[in-house]
């Protein structure tokens, strides 16, 4: 049985279907390169609405569009996340002010309260769980070549319940900026995996 699978979560509105189709399977190259995790080698998907959703301990949210939860979808990312769920969701358009920041953030502040939201300190575990980020959050090149918000987000933003970071949400576009197929890493100097490494290990073990 693998320790750890990669789940896309579905949810009814939006595109969470057409964003980063390569990156799981890099992501899940990196920690067989890098730990002894146990991977399955396919991404599954798990609907937001269902009750196998209770079974995932790590699920993946992106698109570039509107997120509106149903209230069945809402009721189960709330039962999910404060049951011991993380979800790692990713802005696609990696842009504070696009549709699917506003509206990702209104069903989160809808959920948990309008202060939930709150940035990570660069000293959170996160960033030292498995490769070591002393200044936080690496950046994409989707920032450096100015696109989206034509902003470098220096922090990433979290919902924590009992002490545990439950929601890790990035307006850096890490989906995109490990969209590439994993054999490709040869060619850079720096793996800019290892990122996704961490949050996997933090995702299992907090």
């Amino acid at each position: 049985m693998p320790d750890f699978v990669f789940n896309r979560l579905q949810y009814e509105s939006g595109d969470w279907d057409v964003v980063d189709q390569r990156m799981p399977s890099n992501l899940l190259d990196s920690l067989v390169a890098y730990t002894t995790i146990r991977v399955d080698s396919h991404e599954a998907v798990v609907a937001l609405g269902s009750k196998e959703l209770l079974d995932a301990p790590f699920v993946y949210l992106s698109g570039h569009r509107l997120v509106q939860f149903t209230d069945r979808e809402r009721e189960n990312f709330e039962t999910y996340v404060r049951h011991g769920g993380f979800v790692f969701a990713d802005d696609c358009n990696h842009d504070i002010d696009g549709l699917f920041a506003k509206s990702f953030e209104a069903q989160m502040a809808a959920i948990f309260g309008p202060d939930a939201l709150r940035k990570i300190p660069n000293d959170h575990p996160i960033y030292h769980a498995f490769f070591p980020f002393d200044e936080g959050p690496p950046t994409t090149s989707f920032e450096l070549n100015g696109w989206g918000d034509d902003l470098v987000h220096d922090y990433l933003r979290g919902i924590e319940i009992d002490g545990r970071l439950a929601v890790l949400y990035s307006n850096k576009d890490y989906g995109c900026e490990w969209d590439y197929d994993f054999r490709n890493k040869r060619f850079l100097a720096e793996d800019n995996t290892k990122f996704g490494v961490n949050i996997v290990v933090y995702a299992m073990t907090a």
